[in-house]
């Protein structure tokens, strides 16, 4: 039979909720009628009967699984035993047909319900009808016959109950999801992750985030070679914002080549940036974007713009300017140019700064005032001082930057006559 249960595609930890409705079945059970059932006489097929199951069974060995299929559905079974028994045989051979799970449902509960099975017979076909209910997406008929099985077993089970917390999942029946999840966990020999993953989505999605930081937390104890949930744990930090957490948390699965995600690195720079270290974001951000066709970081103007700012936070001016400009050429964005050419200017490269000034005028800034004071400073310390002035100039016609142009002007004026220069 195809496999009918996937576990949930989010990730995270042990929290102690627990959903009390959920009892321990195998003590819950009634023991002695348990007993009763075991030793309970194993009727037989009549005569007839069972010589067509005989040769269905054949037919079943040879594969020929139609034939079998079709001569038991002939049978005529008088007998409610007999008619139990084909109903079972039939609902088993269709379980493992693709696309014929409504059908093994069908003869299932029609085998069950007489209780006239075998101890096992029953448990078995009961347990394949659940598990059947459940690849089907019939959750709330898959939940209760989980734990019909469990009442007339009397045993618990590790995949019985995670598969109750996936279809209260599945439902969005979130709270009820943490309590079965709790009961497999009890029940593991050995650390499986789906049960906490159930957990953890539960948590999640219902916003309890501090609850899901304790699951991934688990998952990260008990799995610390999965890289997944490395990242995971790092992300759930910053949610709940325990920043420093998040980023020692970073840091070591990127130590340990868990960071393999663009989004990942790209957690792990901000979460320099927000603990004020701009120098160590910059050149992470570098590294996985200088890498050409294998880079992690892609080259758009975002993560171009992104680098250009952490390398201005570090005082970085000659790298940040130099990425600002890469920034600008995607769109022609007069903002980034502005900025480019005030970094060039702080660096003191100020013949390379007026022709990005320049283009930041062409590409239509609002900032014309400031561009205009940033390029007469720029003439000025290259004692181009009519130049110089005619910036000063046009600063002086901005509302914004007219006082403070108004004194340049004079200052421009002072310096140009002492060095004997005529504006």
């Amino acid at each position: 039979m195809k496999q009918i249960f996937k576990a949930s595609a989010l990730a995270l930890a042990l929290a102690t909720t627990v959903n009390m409705s959920v009892v321990s079945y195998a003590q819950a059970a009634d023991q002695q009628k348990i007993e009763e059932r075991k030793k309970r006489k194993s009727q037989v097929l009549s005569q007839s009967v069972g010589r067509k199951v005989a040769k269905a069974f054949e037919l079943y060995s040879a594969d020929q699984i139609d034939e079998a299929i079709a001569l038991l559905l002939e049978v005529d079974a008088s007998k409610p035993f007999d008619a139990a028994y084909i109903s079972r045989f039939l609902g088993n051979m269709y379980a493992g047909q693709e696309g014929k799970g409504k059908l093994a449902i069908k003869h299932l509960k029609k085998a069950v319900a007489p209780d006239l099975l075998n101890f096992t017979e029953h448990a078995q076909s009961v347990r394949l009808l659940a598990d059947l209910h459940s690849q089907e997406k019939q959750y709330k008929e898959a939940i209760k016959a989980y734990y019909d099985w469990m009442n007339f077993t009397g045993k618990e089970d590790e995949k019985v109950y995670i598969r109750i917390a996936n279809a209260h999942y599945e439902l969005k029946e979130l709270s009820k999801v943490i309590g079965p999840a709790d009961k497999a966990i009890k029940l593991q020999t050995k650390p499986n992750e789906t049960p906490y993953v159930l957990k953890m989505a539960s948590f999640y999605e219902r916003k309890k985030y501090n609850e899901a930081v304790k699951v991934v937390e688990m998952l990260v104890k008990l799995f610390p070679e999965d890289k997944r949930w490395w990242p995971q744990l790092g992300q759930f930090y910053l949610l709940i914002e325990d920043y420093q957490k998040a980023l020692s948390t970073m840091e070591l699965a990127y130590k340990q080549g868990h960071l393999d995600k663009e989004s990942h690195i790209k957690v792990l720079s901000q979460l320099y940036a927000t603990n004020s270290i701009p120098y160590k974001a910059a050149v992470l951000q570098e590294k996985f974007m200088n890498n050409g066709d294998s880079a992690l970081i892609k080259r758009t103007k975002q993560s171009v713009s992104t680098l250009a700012n952490s390398w201005h936070a570090a005082k970085e001016t000659r790298k940040a300017a130099h990425y600002y400009g890469e920034a600008a050429k995607f769109d022609n964005d007069a903002e980034l140019y502005r900025k480019q050419g005030s970094l060039l200017n702080e660096s003191e490269r100020y013949a390379e700064a007026i022709p990005v000034f320049e283009k930041a005028l062409k590409h239509g800034s609002k900032k014309r005032g400031r561009i205009y004071l940033s390029m007469a400073e720029a003439y000025f310390y290259q004692e181009k001082y009519k130049e110089a002035h005619e910036a000063i100039k046009n600063a002086m016609k901005d509302p914004s930057t007219k006082r403070t142009a108004r004194s340049w002007a004079s200052y421009i004026k002072d310096t140009a006559k002492r060095k004997g220069q005529s504006i």
